[in-house]
């Protein structure tokens, strides 16, 4: 698939800004960012892209960022080397998981090792919101059970709950980067029980699931979220995130709607994840 890139430079460069910058991003439909030294670059699909984008009033009249952008048309390439040139380093998460890419011939030692080829699609580790959630899966005992990737990304989530014992895990992703990404990852950790599916959550009907995990920007979970309890089994487990602290608020009212109960919530620089139960 071909992607433009859109190369941001902050006026007021700073870290709170950046991220801000990708959140609103993220919403107006980019799928993939990478931070440099000098700029935020945001990757989407060429056919979703329009200069009109850009020109949103929730980019162009933000009062905590302003920005400068240039594009670049990105053709069908190897990620794998754009990722390795950028740096994509050994990630190791609660002393228990460890995430690297094939090429990666130094790194830590841990309980679960998953190796991640990493082309344009969500979900290296690196991410804050993958960071949260794979804790979060860390903490569950999924012997047994059926489990729900959402937005799989790369898959890293789905091959983590299979390590973990999961029974069957299905992975739905949009993009057709990550569906192929995913099965090429799960191949790569020899897991064997990942359906992955290319779709929304038109996809689920009469499905079951003990644990549903979705990490997905803010305006796709509240839209999806009946979509989500639907296929919950009772006394299961719904994990999100891709949100702000600032946004919980709204992530737990809908979730009240829905009959679901907040159990717990994690935080790792403003980025939050939430459990929730019926």
């Amino acid at each position: 698939m071909e992607y433009t890139k859109v190369a941001c430079t902050l006026l007021s460069d700073n870290e709170i800004a950046r991220e801000l910058l990708m959140a609103e991003l993220g919403n107006t439909g980019f799928e993939s960012f990478v931070e440099t030294e000098d700029a935020v670059e945001a990757y989407i699909p060429s056919k979703d892209y329009t200069p009109e984008l850009l020109l949103a009033d929730n980019l162009q009249h933000n009062e905590f960022f302003s920005f400068q952008y240039s594009t670049e048309v990105i053709p069908d390439q190897n990620w794998n080397e754009v990722w390795e040139q950028n740096y994509f380093e050994p990630l190791l998460i609660e002393d228990q998981c460890v995430i690297r890419a094939p090429f990666h011939e130094s790194y830590p030692a841990a309980k679960y090792e998953i190796i991640i080829s990493p082309r344009m699609a969500f979900g290296t580790g690196n991410h804050e919101t993958t960071h949260l959630m794979i804790k979060a899966i860390l903490e569950l005992d999924l012997n047994g059970i059926n489990v729900l990737d959402m937005g799989c990304g790369s898959g890293i989530l789905s091959i983590l709950a299979s390590m973990k014992g999961a029974k069957a895990v299905t992975a739905i992703d949009i993009d057709e980067w990550s569906y192929n990404n995913t099965l090429e990852n799960a191949e790569l950790n020899h897991i064997d029980n990942i359906l992955v599916r290319l779709g929304d959550a038109n996809l689920l009907t009469d499905q079951q699931f003990e644990v549903v995990l979705a990490n997905i920007q803010r305006n796709i979970l509240l839209q999806d979220m009946p979509d989500y309890r639907k296929v919950l089994k009772t006394g299961g487990t719904l994990i999100m995130s891709g949100f702000y602290m600032d946004d919980l608020a709204a992530i737990v009212e809908k979730a009240s709607e829905l009959g679901l109960k907040l159990i717990s919530s994690y935080e790792r620089s403003n980025w939050c994840a939430t459990s929730f139960r019926p």
